[in-house]
């Protein structure tokens, strides 16, 4: 739904930060792989919608949506309080709010939405699909 808004940013944790902003302990992909598959993402649905992407390292939870240039941000229901948050933070600051769009969650084949940690456990690919037979990486095992 972000390019059908506008041109895109993408705030991408930092290799320190990620492991901070995880609910359960387990391995995190390096930032390089992690921004190499979200750019193979994002490009199809850039050009799809002729819009630009940029893609940003995050290094502290409130990331880049703090500096003025930006004017919405694109939240999932849990983190529709950070948004809030960085609301109050840039007007401390002097600047505009954001306009805070949720989302929902895409589901996966079973129902169950889709993330990071289902697909490093194994329990289903990229794209929502079930890998029952795909070998589950763990928590701290590196791909």
């Amino acid at each position: 739904r972000a390019f059908e808004l506008g041109d895109v940013t993408v705030g991408l944790t930092s290799d320190e930060l990620a492991p901070k902003t995880r609910h359960v302990e387990r391995y995190v992909r390096p930032y390089d792989r992690r921004k190499r598959d979200l750019e193979a993402e994002l490009a199809p649905r850039a050009e799809k919608y002729d819009r630009e992407y940029a893609i940003r390292e995050l290094t502290e939870p409130t990331g880049i949506a703090v500096e003025p240039e930006f004017d919405a941000l694109i939240v999932s229901p849990e983190t529709r309080d950070g948004g809030k948050r960085i609301n109050e933070i840039r007007a401390e600051n002097g600047h505009e709010p954001l306009e805070v769009v949720v989302v929902d969650h895409v589901e996966a084949d079973d129902g169950k939405r889709i993330s990071s940690t289902r697909i490093v456990a194994g329990e289903i690919d990229e794209h929502g699909h079930l890998t029952p037979d795909r070998e589950g990486r763990g928590a701290t095992r590196p791909e």
